[in-house]
């Protein structure tokens, strides 16, 4: 919910919007555009509020409504899928040409409530000053459905549930590590769920270890099952040699945020690279990026991966609506790379992460 500043003794009525923030992702037949996404629409269907909240959902500081809350929240009406529609419509308009394909990565769906009050006229509790629209006549607030605001926040004690130790992570990590038995848990409705994690050892003092999605996936409408296909399928300079139809092709997808076009040059980058050595077991001891994409963002970006490196273009362009991916496995892995003064670099890979971008991915 947003601040108020109304006057104490104001009734304050809470108008529902959603909020939707994110990466949008865009393939027409030329490019693949890109752009950061983090918009409001109102939930309800009114004319007497307006229409979003505009940069306050990015200026303000935001609570949690909870049940206590004073005042009177009134009831979504708007399905969320409404306001995803109205926001694909919005943003297909200025990509170029046709949309292929179109996802979102990383994005975080949320309700936001903005204050407002009535005195002769509708305030707008966060400014206190009236909306420049009159309340007509027959304006009644019963009329809206609104009450206290349901759920709770529900709180899960940091330990082991394999050994009890404590769990370790950054406050934005999605995955929490127990060095004690080496296992990774990321939280679930009923508890804490353990992933199956690897890493690559490294022997350095200056690593740091990224988390990557390794996902291995059916592929329709395309043959990718090995090194060998994906030679052939990115058109890569280099000759098939024997032993290469016997790798198997895996998807490498970010377990962590950057901005879009990094995003997709990193997975790209990546993936054309499959990493074949050999993986120990459980996450790394040493100093660990936080996983902030999930696995579900990792799956929806898979296809967007794709579209970067199948050549030629235009048969990439014609095949892609009727390739179809289908997960089968996956497993989190994390990379060993070397920390520079401004960079972290991973040799094998030649990858490189520009540290300030991954400081600034994090209000992503």
């Amino acid at each position: 919910m947003l601040p108020s500043n109304a006057p104490e003794d104001k009734a304050l009525m809470f108008v529902p919007y959603w909020r939707l923030k994110g990466m949008l992702f865009s393939c027409s037949p030329t490019e693949i555009s890109h752009r950061i996404v983090d918009v409001s629409h109102q939930a309800i269907d009114s004319s007497l509020f307006p229409m979003s909240v505009g940069l306050r959902s990015q200026a303000l500081k935001l609570r949690f409504a909870t049940p206590d809350t004073g005042g009177r929240f009134l009831q979504p009406t708007l399905p969320v899928a409404d306001v995803t529609e109205l926001v694909d419509r919005r943003f297909s308009a200025s990509f170029p040409g046709p949309v292929i394909h179109q996802t979102y990565i990383g994005e975080t769906l949320s309700m936001i409530y903005a204050p407002y009050y009535v005195d002769k006229k509708m305030f707008d509790a966060v400014l206190n000053e009236p909306l420049s629209s009159q309340l007509p006549d027959d304006f009644d607030e019963s009329d809206f459905k609104g009450g206290r605001p349901g759920g709770s926040i529900r709180f899960l004690p940091t330990l082991c549930p394999h050994c009890g130790w404590d769990l370790k992570g950054q406050r934005d990590a999605l995955v929490l590590d127990c060095e004690n038995c080496a296992s990774a848990w990321k939280a679930t409705r009923k508890g804490f769920a353990r992933l199956n994690a690897s890493h690559l050892p490294g022997n350095a003092d200056d690593l740091v270890y990224m988390p990557f999605w390794r996902i291995k996936a059916d592929i329709e409408g395309l043959r990718l099952n090995s090194y060998a296909d994906l030679i052939h399928a990115a058109n890569l300079p280099k000759a098939v040699q024997p032993g290469m139809e016997a790798i198997q092709f895996h998807f490498w997808a970010l377990a962590f945020k950057v901005r879009p076009q990094n995003f997709l040059k990193l997975s790209r980058t990546i993936t054309l690279s499959q990493p074949v050595e050999k993986l120990s077991p459980g996450p790394p001891r040493g100093r660990k990026h936080p996983v902030t994409l999930s696995l579900k963002e990792g799956i929806e970006s898979l296809k967007m991966t794709l579209a970067g490196f199948l050549k030629p273009k235009n048969k990439m362009m014609a095949i892609l609506p009727e390739i179809k991916i289908t997960p089968r496995s996956f497993i989190l892995v994390y990379l060993p790379f070397h920390e520079k003064q401004h960079e972290l670099v991973q040799p094998k890979l030649t990858m490189t992460i520009n540290k300030n971008l991954l400081a600034h991915a994090r209000n992503l």
